[in-house]
């Protein structure tokens, strides 16, 4: 059976209160940098800061999967010393984060196309990857080169190079899940974009269909654990119908 819900879903999600996925787009590094007149760059390091500190409210408040968007495919028509010290910091992370992200249990999956990056830094994110795969807390996702239009046209590749029967023929949801970049995770039930900004940007065209959608203007460097924790208050005000209307999900309070 397919993780990801269909639009076909025979019941919600049975909610705790706490929403089981969260993937956040981390906007604001650069402007944040340039409110304090410094280079885009000390934007860049101030937001590794912020995604240690997520990672932590996450594990806190019961999140079990955090997946976060660091490098689209769009980005690469960055400035090239901004892209090249991205790049670095990436490799740098890695190196100086993975021992601490294994003690405290977390899980780190890196997702998107990494046929652009240098044989070193695939070789780390390979190494970070296994050496994680046996934890049982947060799972970390970070999505790298990844792009929703990417992840939709590589997995229908992969699936018809795997299952060719299925060229010509009608292709369920489920024929195509299993094949997803993110094939292993839930689908994200919060979105959370910061910055200002009011759109998803080609991130999880396919997983965000049925998210709640939290915007923000907080800059991602200031995203704390009071941010998050102010945005799962926001989700656990939605009420998630999945296409029902309310009186399906309440009928008792519907009868009276």
């Amino acid at each position: 059976m397919s993780i990801f819900r269909s639009s076909t879903l025979d019941t919600p999600d049975e909610q705790s209160g706490i929403p089981c996925h969260v993937a956040i787009i981390m906007d604001g590094n650069g402007r944040w940098a340039k409110q304090r007149l410094m280079p885009r760059v000390f934007g860049h390091k101030k937001g590794v800061d912020a995604l240690r500190a997520t990672v932590k409210a996450c594990d806190k408040l019961g999140v079990k999967y955090l997946t976060v968007f660091a490098f689209s495919s769009e980005n690469w028509r960055r400035p090239a010393d901004e892209v090249s010290f991205l790049m670095g910091l990436f490799l740098k992370v890695l190196q100086s984060e993975v021992d601490r992200m294994h003690e405290n249990g977390i899980r780190l999956k890196i997702v998107g196309d990494r046929s652009h990056f240098a044989p070193e830094l695939v070789q780390w994110i390979e190494s970070a990857e296994a050496r994680t795969a046996g934890n049982t807390g947060v799972t970390l996702s970070i999505a790298a080169d990844y792009g929703g239009r990417w992840d939709i046209l590589q997995a229908t590749e992969l699936m018809l190079k795997d299952r060719p029967e299925l060229l010509g023929q009608r292709i369920e949801e489920s024929d195509l899940a299993p094949y997803f970049a993110m094939a292993y995770a839930p689908e994200p039930d919060l979105f959370i974009r910061t910055g200002g900004e009011r759109r998803i940007s080609n991130f999880l065209l396919w997983q965000l269909a049925y998210a709640e959608l939290y915007f923000t203007d907080m800059l991602w460097p200031d995203f704390d654990f009071d941010a998050m924790a102010e945005a799962v208050a926001w989700y656990q005000g939605r009420e998630r119908r999945f296409g029902r209307i309310s009186e399906q999900l309440h009928p008792q309070s519907a009868a009276s």
